[in-house]
């Protein structure tokens, strides 16, 4: 196995951002359910409106991200952006005034 597979600029994260209305039942049942979705397509929760995927490749990010637009909810704002393994370890993180460097993901093993 080559180790230019596990290079830090081909491994990619997907990040989608989303903003869904929760006025009424039905918008956050509708809520609930893209981010349940999300969830089980292999996102985790970044923050309360930010999930985040690791993906091995540019084409297996192609596919998660596909998934996502056939989910997307009829109302709000969904943003989808893609950024390099690299990237998403330069990510500072503050809590509070304090800031702490993103731990480092273990490289994922995918079997299908």
């Amino acid at each position: 196995m080559s180790l230019a597979r596990f290079s830090h600029y081909r491994i990619m994260w997907i990040l989608v951002f989303f903003d869904l209305p929760t006025e009424t039942k039905k918008d956050r049942k509708e809520a609930a359910l893209f981010r349940k979705k999300l969830l089980r397509d292999g996102f985790t929760m970044f923050q309360f409106s930010i999930y985040v995927r690791h993906c091995a490749s540019r084409e297996n990010m192609e596919v998660h991200i596909k998934r996502v637009r056939a989910f997307i909810p009829e109302k709000g704002q969904v943003g989808i952006l893609n950024i390099t393994d690299k990237q998403f370890g330069d990510i500072e993180i503050f809590y509070g005034k304090s800031a702490s460097k993103s731990t480092n993901q273990p490289i994922q093993l995918e079997l299908f």
